[in-house]
């Protein structure tokens, strides 16, 4: 199993990632969050994914406090995700605001060029093309070096390829939520990274006695580092981002590029994912955060 995954254009990151999401809350700074974004990058993560939605652009200047210059680091940010409120995430993609929100997170993320700028959500109001459009016209302006989607189909993907090449895809998708397969069956004959947010499976699953107790007992590793190679080994497209702001589960979720699956764990807790009717991700406004685990 590679350890890392190669864009087209060469530039290569380790496939365990970090989402960034929970060092910041709606109005202040996690207590020790710079540290635990710092160390993820000591322990080998170079893969740091972000949001100008993410509490209103302040968990981007978090991480150029913690991080910058980003010397070895790739930083993915997204725009497309306005919050009118704490509990409302609603989809905005008209062009004017796309580029608005890439010039602030270049701003506060203190680069010139941004390595990944992912559409958050499609916005249902305004045509795909001109969504992806905007997004082109700042990659031509030497703004963006990549372009990415979040949530969508393979329809969606497909549809947004013939506007512009794509480097990646964020969807929710873990060991029990498999309703992306199709997607990342696409990405991976497609040369397109797939970027599971919410990669840690939780529930019954993990009890102790579950299967996926059992594997995890068997390997002397946690559950949540079996849910993490299980993704590692799923697809050489997959890079993870599990998010944290404690130290330890951070060291914890690092452990899991190190683990091997066998052949018969695999299948074992491969049955446990069920594909549900539609695509069940949470709406705006839900309650449900929309953002990296």
């Amino acid at each position: 199993m590679t350890s890392t995954y190669t864009f087209e254009d060469g530039v290569s990151v380790r496939r365990l990632g970090f989402g960034a999401m929970r060092l910041t809350e709606w109005d202040h700074v996690r207590d020790g969050a710079a540290a635990v974004a710092r160390r993820a990058a000591e322990l080998g993560v170079t893969f740091f994914d972000t949001a100008d939605a993410y509490d209103l652009g302040l968990n981007e200047e978090l991480l150029a406090d913690a991080l910058h210059p980003y010397e070895g680091l790739f930083i993915a940010t997204k725009c497309g995700h306005a919050r009118p409120s704490r509990g409302e995430w609603v989809p905005l993609g008209r062009p004017e605001y796309l580029r608005q929100q890439a010039e602030l997170s270049l701003r506060r993320l203190r680069v010139e060029r941004l390595d990944l700028l992912q559409l958050h959500r499609l916005d249902p109001q305004v045509p795909l093309a001109d969504q992806v459009g905007a997004l082109v016209r700042l990659r031509e302006e030497g703004k963006v070096a990549r372009i990415g989607l979040s949530e969508v189909s393979v329809a969606q993907l497909a549809e947004a390829r013939a506007v512009a090449p794509i480097a990646s895809v964020q969807n929710r998708y873990n060991l029990t939520d498999r309703a992306s397969d199709d997607v990342l069956d696409y990405c991976e004959r497609e040369g397109i990274a797939f970027v599971p947010w919410l990669p840690i499976a939780r529930g019954d699953h993990a009890k102790a006695g579950g299967v996926l107790g059992k594997v995890a007992a068997g390997l002397g590793a946690t559950p949540a580092q079996v849910s993490l190679a299980w993704l590692l080994r799923r697809s050489p497209a997959v890079i993870p981002i599990p998010g944290t702001s404690s130290l330890a589960h951070l060291e914890e979720n690092c452990g899991a590029a190190g683990l091997a699956i066998s052949d018969d764990d695999f299948a074992r807790l491969g049955e446990l994912g069920v594909k549900r009717p539609g695509r069940g991700f949470p709406r705006p406004g839900s309650g449900v955060s929309p953002g990296s685990d």
